[in-house]
């Protein structure tokens, strides 16, 4: 019996059929929200990937911007020059969630940071305009009004700065900044409020107010209220001793013991804003240099900034490559002391020897700092 393949003039239909039915699988996987990466990695051809998330604003109606979190001293403090108030954080808000701040209009600052995922992002390198592919994972703004430098690498000197990084990057907002005024001075009610916060009373409402410097006061006023405190680790520490588990008091004593966690991970917002290399990404070609990127310093190079450990069971994946998915993941690498055979490893990463259970101890602690905030009012 011959098969239907033998048949040269069928082989030929039957290929030219499959490429078909190929080609309609691709389409449909992009009209369905997803990219196909580029062959390319060039500056000007990023890879792409799936389109990013738009969140709306679901936060609370009002959100206070004089409470003082639990486990802190106060608020975070804003500049001289940008004192914060409830209009100016309005305003901030409202910008935050909205695409205009990008040049093709569907990507804004809630989708690399949002919300319900701890005001990061659950991709493991975050994806701008057009499904462009950044460089470095997305951290949380929790609790970044309390910080001293910004970016991963610290290149940013406020967080009035920093909100204008995204709006410059062609992988991020798209780049063009003065487009976005352009738009936002198009939108009379964006005019209207901009002149409320920024203008004067004799003055009627005119698009001079909107500016880059006045839209990065805005955004950076809405992120100092976005803070979390009040912890069940915190509550224990005020001698509230039941409102840790057994299990979550042992990982506070490797923590503050032979874990030496607390040597980075100090003070109240459990940063010590400083820059470490704990060799993530050792032995990968092309490794991200870190903090030289901002520094030119060789000694900095492959350094990140500590991250706070407030609310961080929320924000997964961890590092600034996004390359670990869990948080038992993270304290399995510490426990291997990161990559110790990286030439420049911070001295601090030593091999911790913790058993199974310690493991899970330390977890535990951990998912216990996940605090006050405007997504979980009472812990």
């Amino acid at each position: 019996m011959k098969l239907p393949f033998a048949n040269p003039r069928r082989q030929s239909v039957l290929l030219s059929r499959c490429l078909f039915l190929f080609a309609v699988a691709l389409s449909a996987v992009s009209v369905c929200g997803w990219a196909i990466p580029t062959a390319n990695n060039n500056e000007d051809d990023k890879p792409l990937g799936k389109v990013p998330k738009l969140p709306v604003d679901s936060l609370p109606a009002n959100i206070s911007t004089t409470k003082i979190p639990g486990g802190f001293n106060g608020i975070p403090a804003a500049p001289a020059d940008n004192a914060t108030t409830a209009e100016k954080v309005s305003l901030g808000r409202k910008l935050f969630f909205d695409p205009i701040l990008s040049t093709d209009g569907t990507v804004s600052c809630a989708s690399c940071h949002q919300p319900e995922h701890g005001f990061a992002s659950p991709d493991p390198i975050a994806v701008g305009v057009g499904g462009k592919i950044g460089k470095r994972n997305a951290p949380t703004v929790i609790n970044r009004g309390f910080g001293k430098k910004f970016s991963w690498d610290g290149r940013d000197n406020s967080l009035e700065q920093q909100v204008l990084g995204p709006l410059k990057s062609e992988t991020e907002l798209g780049g063009d900044i003065e487009l976005v005024l352009k738009n936002l001075k198009n939108n009379s009610e964006y005019v209207e409020q901009f002149h409320s916060v920024f203008g004067t009373d004799s003055e009627s409402p005119t698009p001079e107010t909107v500016t880059a410097e006045n839209l990065a006061k805005a955004i950076a006023s809405f992120e100092r209220t976005l803070t979390s405190g009040n912890s069940k680790v915190d509550r224990f520490r005020a001698a509230e001793y039941e409102a840790l588990s057994k299990e979550a008091r042992q990982g506070l004593w490797i923590f503050e013991s032979r874990g030496g966690c607390w040597k980075c991970h100090s003070g109240s917002n459990l940063s010590d804003e400083a820059f470490h290399n704990t060799g993530v990404g050792f032995g990968k070609p092309n490794r991200d240099q870190g903090r030289f990127e901002a520094t030119n310093n060789p000694a900095h190079e492959f350094q990140y900034k500590t991250p706070t450990l407030r609310d961080v069971e929320f924000t997964a994946p961890y590092m600034h490559d996004g390359s670990v998915k869990t948080l038992r993941e993270v304290v399995e690498f510490y426990n291997r002391g990161g990559a110790p055979d990286d030439p420049t490893l911070d001295k601090k990463m030593l091999p911790l020897n913790l058993s199974e259970q310690e493991i899970d101890f330390l977890v535990e602690f951990l998912k216990a700092l996940s605090g006050e905030s405007v997504l979980n009012p009472a812990n």
